[in-house]
């Protein structure tokens, strides 16, 4: 069985963001209800992504004292087999704390080691999720569009939640970029 028809199978549809058709391509819409009210899109994306909404599920405050941050976790997730890449993102309307930003990126990372152990026990695929690369993005700014994007990454790839691409103002995000391929 593919990894993404087990994620489909495993996360349920109030969780997955639809991938949408605009102009012959498949895009994303990444957004933050109100009262944040906000939405980034991707475009470019896989026809095989599956895109989970992270924190949709409560905070895991009621068993984790989150004296670490261990309770945080990032906005969504984007699953692509074909690519064999997991992107992390966060979503920030302003600027916030990079120390934040890092939490929930690990947060997002430690539920996805949650869905492998998952899917390997309970769905017996033994290499599920197994040999993908990891991205980690942090897009802040999102409500001032009127400047121009800007892409910080530290030296080499974005492969850990510390070195996550920071995106300020984004513009026209497109999934090769965002997952280094």
């Amino acid at each position: 069985m593919q990894d993404s028809e087990i994620l489909s199978q495993m996360i349920k549809a109030s969780a997955r963001v639809p991938l949408e058709k605009r102009y012959k391509k498949l895009i994303v819409t990444l957004t933050e209800p109100p009262p944040a009210d906000y939405s980034v899109i991707i475009g470019s994306m896989p026809d095989d992504a599956v895109v989970i909404k992270v924190d949709a599920f409560p905070s895991p405050d009621a068993v984790f004292s989150g004296s670490k941050g261990e309770c945080r976790r990032a906005d969504y997730v984007i699953v692509s087999q074909s690519r064999k890449r997991i992107l992390y993102i966060e979503l920030k309307k302003n600027k916030d704390s990079f120390k934040e930003v890092v939490q929930q990126l690990t947060g997002a990372r430690c539920f996805v080691s949650y869905c492998k152990a998952v899917g390997k026990s309970f769905w017996k695929e033994r290499d599920f999720l197994e040999d993908y690369q990891h991205r980690f993005v942090s897009i802040g700014r999102i409500s001032s569009s009127k400047n121009k994007m800007r892409e910080d990454r530290t030296k080499g790839k974005h492969d850990s939640p510390k070195k996550a691409m920071r995106i300020d103002y984004p513009h026209r995000l497109q999934f090769r970029n965002l997952a280094g391929a």
